[in-house]
């Protein structure tokens, strides 16, 4: 079967083509950035045909694909703005029924919210006006209604595990209270696929859910079972839904957009209407627990496929990361430097590769901690959204508060652009080159200021930059 995925670098994507292709189905992938479209292994990134299209740019994408049989429609985002991201996402929708008219695509799959309450969050309303859309539509759509998606890498997974590793003592929101039906990741992925084998399955609705229907508070105290800790949770109606964002962006990995749409959706209860879905797939979802264990045995053995930091909503970059690989020079101040190899370049290379995330960042480790705090302080992503490999960078992947545009290691080159509140944009670049027979270290630091301000902000932590960056290249150079 022809298939073809949207939201091909998000979360769920990146996990649904590999066990699409281990079925012997075709696949195709929309991206709005091909040179953000990574999967692993590397066998299968050479089995898919990659196109681009930005569905709230139709005119300008590349041509549709016109013997697809299936699509799985995965495009979501809640970390916009909640004023706009309705009408994106709805426009986006409608967008992509009129790009798949006159092609042969028989049958829509979309990947949605529980929504049985009254009573719904914005992010909620948006999936079920997706929802319509699609009902409305021409096709055939099947949609699958998911809460709580639990999987190394998964926002949901991270900002649990950030609450309970940090804080021995939680004092949280009344929200705790609400109810949830997680899922695994892994059988999310046996609905998606499992559900192509299926003919009685046209314009119905599925809930999917684990078998554990549990409060907010009930899964970080479970988490901390698992990871054998002792916390203890207490609620107060006292924090309100702004306090709570702030204080889940401050703690966790998420931005200040995601919180806020996050606290917004964690005051209603997500909980699954029965059907016969699991029974007809032969399906039998795996415990809370059960899915914990799995997401630290895949980070554990640096098998996390996909994160959701990694995905293009968690960017600032909206357009294409060619877009912004070319460092602009006109306006530009800089940082350069350089020191001979002694050792082996290969070694070098390995280094500057895994740069940040658990290594840190070499030199001056208290003044990265520093800004990242501060950065987090002011609503910007700090460094708590680490690395998704300890080793391996593909571009577009998330690094602490910086974005890879270039990962390039044949040509020995790293090309990061920063994504902390500061007065302009930043660039930092590593490259290795031959010069003269010797094998030379180079980093360069590129600062376009936005105004007087970000001149001054330059000026001011001109010397604190000459010494981190400094020490950093001497480090990365010795590291063995």
């Amino acid at each position: 079967m022809k298939i073809l995925v949207t939201g091909a670098t998000g979360y769920i994507g990146k996990r649904l083509i590999p066990a699409l292709l281990r079925e012997g189905h075709e696949v195709y992938a929309m991206v709005r950035d091909r040179e953000r479209f990574h999967i692993t292994p590397e066998k299968y990134h050479k089995q898919v045909k990659v196109f681009e299209a930005d569905l709230l740019i139709p005119e300008k994408a590349d041509p549709f694909p016109q013997d697809v049989d299936v699509a799985y429609y995965l495009i979501h985002s809640m970390t916009s703005s909640s004023r706009t991201f309705m009408e994106l996402e709805a426009k986006s929708a409608r967008n992509f029924l009129k790009l798949i008219e006159g092609t042969k695509v028989k049958q829509i799959y979309y990947l949605s919210g529980i929504s049985n309450e009254k009573k719904l969050s914005t992010h909620l309303e948006s999936r079920l006006q997706v929802e319509k859309i699609f009902q409305d539509g021409p096709l055939p759509v099947t949609t699958f209604r998911a809460g709580i998606i639990v999987g190394s890498g998964s926002a949901s997974f991270e900002i649990i595990r950030d609450l309970v590793e940090k804080l021995p003592i939680i004092i949280a929101p009344k929200w705790l209270r609400t109810k949830c039906q997680p899922l695994a990741i892994r059988d999310v992925m046996n609905f998606l696929v499992g559900v192509l084998k299926l003919e009685d399955c046209v314009n119905k609705t599925f809930d999917i859910g684990g078998p554990d229907i549990l409060s907010y508070k009930d899964m970080l105290l479970q988490y901390a079972e698992v990871r054998k800790l002792k916390r203890r949770i207490y609620t107060s109606s006292l924090l309100s839904p702004r306090f709570s964002s702030y204080w889940l962006a401050l703690i966790t990995s998420t931005n200040w957009d995601l919180a806020r749409n996050l606290v917004d959706s964690l005051k209603v209860d997500v909980v699954c209407q029965t059907n016969d879905l699991a029974e007809q797939l032969v399906i039998k979802p795996i415990s809370y627990k059960e899915a914990i264990t799995l997401a630290f045995q895949s980070i554990a053995q640096n098998e996390v496929v996909s994160s959701w930091k990694d995905s293009f909503s968690s960017s600032k970059i909206k357009d294409k990361v060619q877009d912004h690989i070319t460092i602009p020079t006109f306006g530009c101040l800089h940082i350069s430097r350089k020191v001979k190899i002694s050792y082996d370049p290969d070694q070098v290379l390995s280094n500057f590769m895994s740069i940040g995330g658990g290594r840190g960042w070499y030199h001056a480790c208290w003044f990265w901690r520093f800004r990242g705090n501060l950065d987090a302080m002011v609503g910007g992503v700090g460094l708590r959204r680490g690395r998704t490999h300890p080793s391996r960078l593909d571009p577009g992947d998330s690094l602490d508060f910086w974005r890879v545009l270039v990962s390039d290691q044949k040509n020995k080159r790293l090309l990061l652009n920063g994504e902390m509140k500061i007065p302009g944009e930043v660039w930092l670049e590593f490259s290795i080159k031959n010069e003269n027979g010797e094998d030379i270290l180079h980093q360069k630091v590129t600062f376009r200021p936005h105004g007087i301000l970000g001149r001054i902000y330059w000026i001011l932590l001109k010397p604190l930059h000459h010494y981190i960056y400094s020490g950093m290249i001497k480090k990365i150079e010795k590291f063995r």
